[in-house]
């Protein structure tokens, strides 16, 4: 495993999903610098096993210890917590793969889920 790992996918949003925007942003991955060295994560992806993919197209450092959000849904890019733009929920809820790879496309860290669970997994 890389530097940056997944430390909670929200893959099933609480509550009924539905389609509307509050109920997609209940689905999040957050992502965690474990080393102690900062992180340029300008290029880098978060894809789900089907290839849905969000891709970090700004400037973001993620410093030793702290955490980036990415909800699925609309929203306004703020702090650690980035919006996907996504109009429809992405993860599987009882099955899936999250794959969180840098500029150069390489696999830094993954997490599967094969059943539904709580709705969220800490990998």
């Amino acid at each position: 495993m890389g530097a940056v790992q997944f430390a909670r996918i929200q893959y099933n949003a609480p509550g009924t999903d539905s389609r509307s925007n509050k109920s997609i942003n209940g689905e999040y991955v957050q992502i965690t610098n474990r080393s102690k060295k900062t992180v340029y994560l300008y290029g880098w992806t978060i894809r789900d096993a089907a290839g849905n993919t969000y891709r970090i197209l700004a400037k973001y450092y993620l410093y030793p210890g702290r955490s980036l959000i990415v909800r699925t849904g609309k929203g306004a890019n703020a702090g650690i917590t980035r919006y996907w733009g996504k109009t429809y929920h992405v993860w599987g809820n009882t099955a899936d793969t999250a794959y969180v790879r840098t500029a150069g496309n390489r696999t830094i860290d993954s997490c599967k889920w094969t059943k539904a669970g709580k709705g969220y997994t800490t990998c």
